[in-house]
């Protein structure tokens, strides 16, 4: 990308437009444009029209999306389907008409199907159910994934799909109803220290099995894949290493220095059995994560929670 190109990050201010936005700055990139959800609901046709045809931005990083935990995906379903297909093809086909360079559209490692094989491969795509609980979510995201292929194909615009496993880091979402497993475990385990609660209940048996990607290395693979990878299709973006969600509230449990039980509620759902990304594709491009998950969730931890915690 040019130096001086005029640069979209949709969603810079959630955890993964925020930290893309950094990256660019890091490199050298200054020339942003960006919109609050206030200011542009992405949802609204006409509104984004008009926003394209006047900042004619360069390149588009599609990072804007509707997202939650479990519980949120399951009660929220229409939403959740709703939002997400309206932001995303209002974005890519503005993207196009306005001449758009490149668009990077983001995803989720929930588009693949519940039982397939382990670790997840981009050939995986459509080849079986989805997990039940977060189904329109994956659809929507799909859906991007084919419709940015679609206008590569029709139209031959570069835009490509990369799609990252479960994501924690700066600007997270705490909300212990509607965020995601990590985040979720560091405020219970948090609040349980300083009221000194005897136990903390972890949703579900703990016998799944996740892999955490720190959203700075999510950033700087964006970074990698906007300046060399130009192809169509998915990439995933992951550690290439799991561990059972008990392993995980264990680690939290250590970080935050919580001394009292956990318990594990089976009356909750688990959701997908396994969710390992295979990163070979992206490795052989020449790109791997760097940041170690006990000391990004020990360096998160401090970060979010940091006024909070004893002296």
């Amino acid at each position: 990308m040019e130096q001086n190109a005029k640069i979209y990050v949709a969603g810079h201010r959630g955890m993964v437009g925020s930290a893309i936005l950094r990256r660019l700055e890091k490199a050298g990139y200054h020339n942003f444009v960006t919109r609050v959800s206030s200011e542009l609901d992405l949802r609204n046709q006409e509104a984004v029209a008009e926003f394209f045809a006047t900042e004619k931005p360069d390149y588009v990083v599609l990072a804007a999306a509707k997202v939650g935990g479990i519980n949120a995906n399951n009660i929220y379903r229409a939403e959740f389907l709703y939002d997400n297909l309206m932001i995303q093809n209002n974005v890519i086909h503005h993207s196009y008409l306005n001449g758009v360079k490149k668009l990077l559209f983001l995803g989720s490692s929930c588009i693949y199907p519940k039982m397939a094989p382990q670790p997840l491969q981009e050939n995986a795509l459509l080849t079986g159910e989805l997990e039940s609980t977060n189904e329109p979510y994956a659809i929507a995201k799909i859906a991007g994934i084919k419709m940015c292929d679609a206008y590569r194909s029709q139209y031959g615009c570069n835009y490509i799909s990369a799609m990252p496993t479960n994501l924690y880091g700066p600007h997270d979402n705490y909300d212990l109803k509607n965020s995601h497993v990590l985040p979720a475990l560091i405020r219970k385990f948090h609040e349980a220290k300083l009221s000194g609660a005897p136990e903390v209940e972890v949703w579900g048996t703990g016998t799944p099995r996740r892999e955490f990607l720190h959203v700075d290395d999510l950033a700087d693979a964006c970074f990698y894949l906007l300046e060399n990878y130009n192809e169509p299709g998915l990439v995933n973006v992951g550690t290439g290493t799991d561990l059972s969600i008990r392993e995980l509230a264990e680690l939290v449990q250590r970080i935050v220095g919580y001394e009292g039980v956990i318990r594990f509620n089976s009356d909750y759902p688990d959701g997908t059995p396994r969710k390992l990304m295979d990163v070979s594709k992206l490795a052989e491009k020449g790109w791997k994560a760097t940041i170690r998950l006990e000391e990004g969730v020990a360096a998160v931890y401090a970060d979010a929670f940091e006024t909070a915690r004893p002296a």
